[in-house]
């Protein structure tokens, strides 16, 4: 393997949370199998998994409030958010309080 080539547990691991946080319709398990195959423990997975609905999450609620904006500010009502806002920071700990960072 070169130095260019990610190792092909990280691989999966990527593909796992971008499934995850895309919401794909395969939601990356068929990686489950590669994953236990590499030696990958339930608890790294988790935590992959776990950052990626955080990810995923996190856009969807920013998404909302600008769209929520956007239709307050084209039909000139007082806004009521939908969701709840996210604060602007980068990255923002899971709800089990783990970094994504």
């Amino acid at each position: 393997m070169s130095n260019t080539e990610l190792h092909p547990s990280i691989v999966a691991l990527v593909s796992l949370a971008a499934n995850v946080a895309a919401n794909h319709p395969g939601q990356g398990l068929c990686q489950l199998d590669k994953l236990k195959q590499y030696g990958v423990s339930a608890e790294q997975i988790e935590l992959v998994v776990d950052i990626a609905r955080h990810i995923r999450e996190e856009a969807g609620s920013r998404l909302d409030a600008r769209f929520d904006a956007e239709l307050a500010a084209r039909t000139q009502t007082v806004s009521i958010p939908l969701a709840i806002p996210v604060a602007a920071a980068c990255c923002t700990p899971t709800p089990s309080g783990k970094s994504c960072c």
